[in-house]
């Protein structure tokens, strides 16, 4: 893998430090996260974040052990760092890293106080919510070490605060159990037991959310540290706890995490350090939650499953990385749900919503990818008359609008208040892109997959013919329609126009330069051949050094950066941000027109180091420096630049 590591001058500037994350997943859903300067700038970072009955309900439970060396001298020095509402920055024991590493995909912090140096490592146990975090002393001493565990139990949403229920700490044998609901165990437990009021979070501040909480300091453990070699280690642990085995030493645990993600990595056979870095970041994406079949997680620290970031991601998370059992099971799940032709969206309320009209396209490409590179025809004839209804469902009509045009063979979709697309952001519920009409993308999707269809069928040994002139139809009517006198294609055929609402008598083409039109050359069935003329127009408009923008900064929509509040962000979610997901379908457009993409993968492969460690960000800002934005840690991002950069080897 890349060699991930900081010195004492990045470590040591918080600003730089701050702004760079680590992950470590538990593979249920849950995780622990923070960043190199061990600064908690989000509600969501924790050391214990806990699973809930879908991923997207986790709870922060252990939030910090704070480190505090006792020197020979008698001197104590604190090696925590939390920011305050007042703004001071206290303790800064960032000052002191002289190192950070990210080993195998595991955090290491290295602290000098003068002749002394100990060294911090965390691991969660894979499939199990527990962390594990050994200190071990490498130079010095000898020295006494404190560990103060600061505390919560709430959602991971939100924030909880001293005017509310004390927490409930019980003391048990080396340790404590907080609410019932996670233990803690290490040496030398003494209970405290206040507030440690007005913690704040920089990130939730930027976004325009609520920054602020209070934590509890439940108590510290207490180890000395005699020679080097010597560890002082904690573990925190959810679950039935009155049931569930006690978990192994935390050095075995950080053994055990490091061994499975260096198999994770081997199993896939990558072909050099980076491919290496996104294998195992695209493991972080890929949980099992109540011994069901896997899934995947479109995101972290905020996100949970989401039916199209999955299809998006499947071929990079589960083909590329030689898991194709498992994503086989995910493939089968996710047909049982499959209704009129649509396929449920679970998204993070834990609810079933059909509310996409891409989701299911994409599905249809999910499948027939498998099939195709993995042989299993099994499959494909399993699921090949649940496939078929999909497509009989859109011909005769679904949900939100969702119909085949008799006159065109193309996809429309639409209905009032709705945004059905992947650009699907709303600003105090109204669609910032409703994209009514039949946008490019899904057309593109839809003829792919009635080929990817007419295939399966035919090695069924079914009669496809039905499939192959309805993919006739629909091609012949997309290269008649959607090439625009711009030079680049519509982004949207027959929509209301501006001056229309929906279902009114005028209809326009949107021309528009967005990136959606990529899917017309890239997919294995694309309706349409490159024509290196239009790609390098389209090209030149939107890609920047992390993918292209959704929008050509020429555009009177063009939003630049995407900053500020809930609001302010949505309105440009999709309005020129960056998303690095899409560079997976250029550079197959790209490699389809005969154009050179050696060098396409510079800026993103540099990006490894920047934001979200070992992973890549779910946005950038449209505008230089393109700084990340969204979630630090995005499956479609990753999943898409594995795929492209496997596929271009």
């Amino acid at each position: 893998m890349i060699d991930i590591h900081f010195g004492p001058q990045l470590c040591g500037d918080l600003t730089s430090a701050a702004s760079r994350e680590w992950l470590v997943p538990d593979g249920l859903g849950g995780y622990a996260m923070g960043t190199v300067a061990g600064l908690r700038t989000r509600r969501y970072h924790g050391l214990l974040v806990v699973p809930g009955e879908t991923p997207a309900s986790r709870q922060v439970g252990l939030v910090s052990l704070d480190p505090a060396v006792t020197l020979p001298s008698g001197a104590r020095v604190r090696l925590g760092a939390h920011e305050w509402s007042s703004g001071d920055v206290d303790p800064r024991g960032f000052e002191l890293l002289e190192r950070f590493d990210l080993v195998d995909g595991l955090p290491r912090w290295r602290w000098r106080i003068g002749s002394v140096v100990i060294e911090r490592e965390l691991a969660m146990l894979p499939g199990r919510s527990c962390v594990a975090v050994v200190h071990r002393l490498i130079a010095g001493g000898p020295v006494r070490l404190e560990l103060s565990a600061a505390c919560t139990w709430r959602d991971a949403h939100g924030e909880r605060r001293a005017d509310g229920p004390i927490p409930q700490v019980e003391a048990v044998a080396d340790g404590a159990v907080v609410e019932g609901a996670y233990r803690l165990a290490g040496p030398g437990w003494t209970p405290e037991g206040q507030w440690w009021l007005g913690v704040h979070h920089r990130e939730e501040a930027n976004r325009g959310l609520n920054a602020d909480e209070d934590l509890w300091y439940a108590g510290r453990f207490v180890g000395e540290l005699t020679r080097p070699g010597d560890t002082v280690s904690v573990r925190a642990w959810a679950g039935q706890l009155a049931l569930d085995p006690e978990p192994p030493s935390a050095e075995e645990i950080v053994a055990t995490a490091r061994r499975r993600n260096r198999q994770v990595v081997a199993t896939a056979k990558p072909v050099d350090d980076v491919e290496a870095t996104l294998v195992l970041a695209a493991d972080a994406f890929v949980v099992r939650t109540n011994d069901a079949a896997a899934d995947v997680v479109a995101g972290y620290p905020w996100f949970g499953a989401w039916s199209r970031d999955t299809m998006i991601s499947y071929e990079g998370l589960f083909l590329c990385t030689n898991r194709a059992a498992e994503g086989r099971e995910l493939l089968r799940s996710y047909a049982a749900t499959l209704s009129e032709g649509m396929l449920a969206n679970t998204a993070d309320t834990g609810r079933v919503e059909y509310n996409t009209v891409d989701g299911t396209l994409w599905f249809l490409h999910a499948v027939s990818r498998h099939v195709t590179v993995t042989g299993d025809t099994d499959l494909g004839d399993e699921l090949l008359p649940a496939l078929r209804a999909v497509i009989d469902a859109h011909v005769a009509g679904t949900r939100y609008g969702i119909a085949v045009d008799p006159a065109d063979g193309l996809l429309g979709q639409g209905a009032p208040g709705t945004a059905l697309t992947w650009m699907d952001a709303r600003v105090y519920g109204v669609p910032v892109t409703p994209r009514t009409g039949k946008p490019v993308e899904v057309n593109a999707l839809w003829i792919n997959g009635l080929a990817g269809l007419a295939e399966l069928t035919e090695l069924a040994g079914q009669d496809a013919d039905e499939l192959w002139r309805r993919h006739g139809q629909a091609t012949a009517s997309f290269r008649e329609r959607f090439p625009a006198p711009t030079g680049w294609l519509h982004d949207v055929l027959d929509a209301p126009a501006p001056a229309y609402p929906l279902g009114g008598a005028a209809l326009h083409d949107d021309d528009a330069l967005r990136p959606n039109q990529l899917l017309a050359w890239s997919l294995p069935f694309a309706p349409l051949e490159p024509d290196e003329a239009t790609l390098r127009r389209v090209a030149d408009g939107l890609l920047t050094p992390l993918g292209p923008r959704s929008l050509a900064p020429d555009s009177p929509e063009f939003v630049g950066r995407h900053r500020g509040g809930p609001a302010e962000r949505d309105g440009g979610y999709h309005q020129g941000t960056v998303w690095p997901w899409l560079l997976g379908p250029y550079v197959d457009a790209a490699r389809r027109g005969k154009m050179s993409v050696d060098d396409t993968f510079v800026g993103i492969e540099s990006h490894l180091t920047e934001y979200g460690l070992g992973s890549v960000s779910e946005t950038a800002d449209g505008l230089a420096p393109h700084a990340a934005t969204g979630c630090p840690f995005q499956a479609w991002s990753v999943a898409e630049l594995l795929r492209v950069r496997r596929k271009g080897q």
